[in-house]
């Protein structure tokens, strides 16, 4: 695991670039609505994603593309600030970094379709979780990972007066 920030920006990228070919070969193989039986609980399925996690704000007519773009960027910027500050900590800076390649996987998306391209759909018994991507899986172990980094983070003892 990366020891500096250079490391942890480099993962951050390898996070993109997955998730962007991903989404190549998916808009490649698919049409918008297909379904490709994968598992008893898995389908790949072409959707895109005009608002944010579970379809928050897609029925707006556009203006959430981008303000979804600039609070990605303004928050990746924050965490690439953090990054540096705390690059030797490599759980906060791995979950940092991961939740930073997903969150400018997705503004990839919104700068260039409009939406987020989703294409995983997980399902049992009828129920049919909402279509996410690699970016969104990177974000959704990011946000965990930080999480438990900071419940295990050491941190000093306050004195008491």
């Amino acid at each position: 695991m990366p020891k500096t920030a250079g490391g942890w920006f480099a993962l951050a990228g390898v996070v993109i670039v997955l998730d962007q070919l991903s989404k190549w070969m998916v808009l490649n193989t698919l049409s918008l609505g297909d379904t490709r039986y994968v598992a008893p609980f898995w389908n790949w399925v072409l959707t895109f994603n005009p608002g944010a996690a579970f379809s928050f704000l897609a029925d707006q007519p556009g203006w959430q593309r981008w303000f979804f773009t600039v609070l990605a960027m303004v928050v990746s910027a924050w965490l690439a600030l953090e990054i540096r500050r705390n690059a030797s900590q490599r759980l906060l800076s791995l979950s940092m970094a991961l939740i930073m390649g997903g969150a400018l996987g997705n503004v990839v998306d919104r700068v260039r379709f409009g939406a987020v391209v989703d294409f995983i759909q997980w399902h049992v018994a009828g129920y049919y979780w909402p279509a996410f991507n690699i970016a969104d899986s990177a974000i959704t172990v990011g946000a965990v990972l930080l999480v438990f980094s900071q419940f295990t983070a050491a941190h000093p003892k306050e004195d008491s007066a």
